[in-house]
């Protein structure tokens, strides 16, 4: 057995929330050190504007992000210089994702309750959207997609991008997260990374042209996270990501090769990033710990995939049989769920948490990090549990519309009435008495 991830056998261990979360902890992830962080710069951003942006880029990250909002022709040049074999490929995804968001926008409904009595629920999108696009250890323009063109098919009228800048770039954004910017049309883009780039979302930056918005999306470190989480009511959110975690729930017939390199897929995102097998193969294990082995040797981030599998957040799990493995999946609640049995869609019937689920061979979650069409900002840290994944509903609000004649209202006047007295809300009865005297 490889020492490169822990092996931990829970066959005689009773399978609950708290085993569960006792056994499998996530990397320590400490949001409230991180707000009072990040606390005294809200006021900062707020009285300088983007003096104080340009300044914390300087004292934090050591560049110069002047001038912060990007122009058209810096858009403009960084989509005419954009590889064509990497348009083309995000010109894929930009379309499938396009698909799924389409076909998954909910719809209007009208329910007659009775002969001049409707209640109908319309969708309305909302007003302005901030979108953070990370950067950091990787450049990602697939999150540009993601977070985009479920706004667009939503309907948001104004879409904001903030993305960091790049030492390696003079303190600009990366090219190919601009040229996706300007591949799907966006014109406010705006070089603010970490939670900086939350606080002017909530506030505005007048001076750069940023207005405030209603809803920030999009993934980022702990103090992204913790931005979003102190702000939380003067914006909405979608979620407080953390850091990325696949569970895999596999048995003997898995191809283990394809097991080890799903799990180092998402380890090399941070070294944070949790990998969990659970199977109630030991034949399986072995292969997917020698399998690792082999393969990390040869990764580019080889450095990163080891301190991700060697944390307490990642690890081979030995379990009696597959409906203890559901079980494991429900209460861990993972944000990629991997299902490689010859019980796939039985499996699948008995999940009930994940954020989003990949189903047979091949289906890897890299796969739906890119190209599947579906969407790759997802709840993490068991949010699952009471979150959903990023999508076009993300961008909608349901507004009910109320419409009822005077002959129908009339037939539960006194319903209404009997109600109102019976909270002592007699204000309430008289405006219905009102209309009939």
């Amino acid at each position: 057995m490889s020492d490169l991830i822990r092996f931990l056998d829970l066959r005689d261990r009773e399978i609950s929330a708290d085993h569960i979360e006792q056994d499998l902890p996530r990397a320590s992830m400490d949001l409230a050190a991180a707000m009072e962080t990040i606390h005294p710069l809200v006021d900062r951003i707020r009285t300088q504007g983007a003096s104080a942006l340009q300044d914390i880029a300087k004292e934090i990250d050591g560049i110069d992000i002047s001038p912060i909002r990007v122009s058209e022709s810096e858009l403009a040049d960084a989509l005419d210089n954009l590889d064509g074999t990497l348009r083309a490929s995000l010109e894929i995804a930009i379309e499938r994702v396009q698909k799924v968001s389409l076909d998954s926008k909910p719809t209007a409904i009208e329910t007659s309750l009775a002969t001049g009595a409707r209640v109908s629920q319309r969708w309305q999108p909302i007003d302005s959207v901030g979108l953070y696009v990370p950067g950091g250890k990787a450049v990602y323009p697939s999150s540009v997609i993601m977070n985009v063109v479920p706004a667009q098919v939503a309907g948001v009228k104004n879409i904001a991008i903030a993305t960091p800048g790049q030492a390696a770039f003079g303190g600009r954004p990366h090219p190919t997260v601009l040229a996706t910017a300007a591949l799907l049309g966006v014109k406010d883009v705006f070089t603010i990374g970490g939670p900086s780039a939350v606080i002017a979302f909530a506030y505005g930056v007048p001076d750069i042209g940023l207005s405030p918005v209603q809803l920030v999306t999009g993934p980022g470190n702990v103090y992204v996270a913790a931005a979003k989480r102190m702000l939380r009511g003067v914006i909405a959110i979608d979620s407080e990501a953390g850091p990325t975690e696949i569970m895999i729930i596999a048995d003997s017939s898995a191809n283990p090769d394809f097991v080890a390199a799903d799990l180092i897929s998402q380890a090399e995102h941070d070294e944070q990033a949790a990998a969990v097998l659970v199977t109630d193969s030991l034949e399986l294990i072995e292969k997917v710990s020698s399998a690792i082995e082999q393969q990390v040797s040869n990764s580019a981030n080889r450095a990163r995939i080891l301190e991700a599998l060697a944390g307490q957040q990642s690890a081979l799990v030995l379990v009696r049989d597959l409906d203890a493995a559901v079980r494991v999946a429900n209460f861990y609640a993972t944000e990629h769920l991997s299902i490689q049995t010859d019980k796939n869609s039985a499996l699948l019937g008995e999940i009930t948490n994940a954020g989003a689920i990949f189903l047979g061979d091949y289906s890897p979650v890299s796969l739906g990090d890119y190209i599947a069409g579906s969407n790759h900002v997802l709840p993490t840290g068991g949010q699952a549990k009471f979150g959903s994944g990023l999508g076009v509903h993300t961008f909608l609000r349901a507004q009910q519309v109320i419409e009822y004649t005077e002959s129908a209202l009339s037939e539960v006047a006194n319903n209404v009435v009997s109600i109102a007295n019976s909270e002592g809300l007699e204000a309430h009865g008289e405006a219905i008495k009102i209309r009939f005297q």
